[in-house]
């Protein structure tokens, strides 16, 4: 592909006139816990936080199995840390007895249909300008966790989660009730392990395949033999309902952790990079392999908040900001499966616009661009540094500065097929930074890349535009951004790539905040001959 690298002349290009507003992604997160199950402070004090810190929509969204507490009346928040469900009288808990330190559990269907939804319909009207929903973290059959959810019955005229409860009870690993469920009318799965899985993703695709998300969460943390994913299984799982298991929390929480992310030596890459897991961190690797089979797999970031010992509240650090066309559950969850999705963390940046366009056609983050062979192609990129202050309460530097913003492009060559060899190979050679735009340009990398230096406005705004124009075979386009320059010390390499987060020593919320990143969705450009 012949490149011609320049900046700003947009107008020339004959842009289109409607143009895309930042003000259209809602912030949101939709992976945080209570004392329902593993969190250390009540429901409403949660929802409080969600708000408090400026999130337009979100999820409680925590283990499925079963739990022993009332998040109604527990919390570190409460006069009184833990209210068991087997104190109530008389007993309220259905279906099979199990019992946990002591305690009657009861099953996470139950506490979904019975208890959490309840809590959730109250913070609906403690907070009615936002999108507030009932979901769950799925322990994957053969797997690990992912968030899940199901917005079927939530906002109907009598509210309810039934679908929500019937899938957990249905196909959670750690739902062992044999029971209770049954006596609602749903049907055990009786596999187990990945066909379990693999059965639960049909189970949504036939039923809800618009309507429900599952996402994988913090999917290098467990190492691949002890029920970590590998790219074979990712693959698996996303060719069963792609339009269910649409992407991964690569950016995982528990950012606070002295093992950030959660993430130890013996995860998948043995630790984070710059708060990222290295499937989505490393240029060529698993998620730019996923992506150049032309997968439609999306990039998410979570709070995955249970306590302030290890974690942010949502909102705090990590947002994902997600294209809606309005705030109902059902635009929210199409915001997410359409890819129209950016991670930051710290707000080194609170809005971006990146387009790619043909005189008379534009495409956005998660959609494809489809050209005549050899007619040139224009990327912008708007990204706005906010001059205040970001949330951060553990040290002075609170008005981070964006330091440069790379743009990466990859081949697309196709699916492979699960008799391919390569279905098994989580890497591709073909994925490389293309342009990198800073304030000054001149510094050239290790690979012999210079930047080029963007126009700054006086509101924030950094703007850049780089020209292609020719291309011979479709590609996919994404971005990066930090407040690193190339080769800090601990922190990034020569060509300005994440280190390992371990080489800074014991993490804390003051390092996770001087370590900042964002990340876009791709860009698909597919030429048509």
């Amino acid at each position: 592909m012949k490149i011609i690298q320049y900046f700003l002349s947009a107008a020339a290009f004959g842009l289109l006139a409607v143009p895309v507003s930042a003000q259209q992604y809602l912030r949101g997160d939709f992976h945080q816990h209570t004392t329902y199950t593993d969190g250390n402070y009540s429901f409403a004090y949660m929802m409080n936080k969600n708000h408090q810190y400026g999130l337009d929509w979100w999820a409680n969204s925590e283990h499925g199995g079963g739990s022993t507490r009332d998040a109604a009346v527990s919390g570190l928040d409460k006069a009184r840390n833990t209210r068991y469900w087997d104190e109530y009288l008389p007993l309220p808990i259905a279906g099979s007895e199990k019992f946990s330190n002591g305690h009657r559990v009861m099953w996470r269907w139950q506490v979904l249909k019975d208890y959490s939804f309840r809590e959730t319909l109250k913070a609906r009207r403690m907070y009615p300008g936002k999108t507030i929903l009932q979901s769950y973290e799925m322990n994957i059959p053969g797997f690990e966790h992912g968030s899940m959810g199901i917005v079927n019955g939530q906002f109907d005229s009598v509210p309810h989660c039934n679908p929500l409860a019937e899938f957990e009870y249905t196909f959670d690993q750690n739902d062992a009730d044999t029971t209770g469920g049954r006596a609602q009318g749903w049907t055990k799965s009786r596999s187990t392990g990945r066909e379990k899985a693999i059965e639960a993703l049909r189970w949504l695709r036939n039923r809800y395949p618009y309507t429900s998300y599952l996402i994988l969460a913090h999917p290098e943390r467990k190492p691949q033999h002890q029920r970590g994913y590998t790219i074979a299984a990712i693959r698996d799982l996303n060719n069963e309902a792609p339009t269910v298991c649409f992407g991964f929390e690569s950016i995982p929480g528990h950012q606070r952790e002295a093992q950030r992310g959660g993430y130890d030596r013996n995860s998948v890459g043995g630790g984070t990079y710059g708060g990222a897991g290295v499937f989505s961190a490393k240029i060529g690797g698993v998620w730019d392999a996923l992506l150049s089979e032309g997968r439609r797999f999306w990039l998410f970031s979570n709070s995955d908040y249970h306590g302030e010992k290890g974690d942010f509240y949502p909102g705090e650090y990590q947002k994902n900001y997600t294209f809606t066309h309005g705030k109902s559950p059902e635009q929210i969850v199409e915001g997410l499966r359409s890819g129209n999705n950016w991670v930051v963390s710290g707000d080194l940046i609170d809005s971006l616009i990146f387009t790619v366009e043909t005189t008379d056609n534009r495409a956005v983050m998660g959609s494809t661009l489809f050209i005549k062979a050899g007619e040139p192609v224009l990327i912008t990129v708007r990204a706005r540094d906010p001059n205040c202050n970001n949330h951060n309460t553990y040290s002075n530097y609170r008005n981070p500065e964006l330091d440069h913003i790379d743009l990466i492009v990859g081949e697309v060559n196709g699916p492979i097929p699960p008799s391919d060899p390569g279905y098994t190979t989580d890497t591709v050679a073909t994925t490389r930074v293309i342009a990198r735009f800073d304030r000054t340009g001149g510094t050239t990398d290790s690979n012999g890349l210079t930047s080029r230096k963007w126009k700054q406005t006086n509101d924030g705004w950094v703007e850049m535009a780089f020209e292609i124009n020719s291309i011979g075979r479709p590609l996919y386009f994404r971005l990066r951004g930090t407040n690193h320059g190339l080769n800090i010390p601990d922190e990034t390499d020569e060509n300005g790539n994440p280190l390992n987060d371990t080489l800074v020593g014991e993490n804390n919320a003051e390092k996770a905040f001087a370590d900042l990143w964002f990340y876009s969705n791709p860009v698909f450009v597919t030429p048509q001959y």
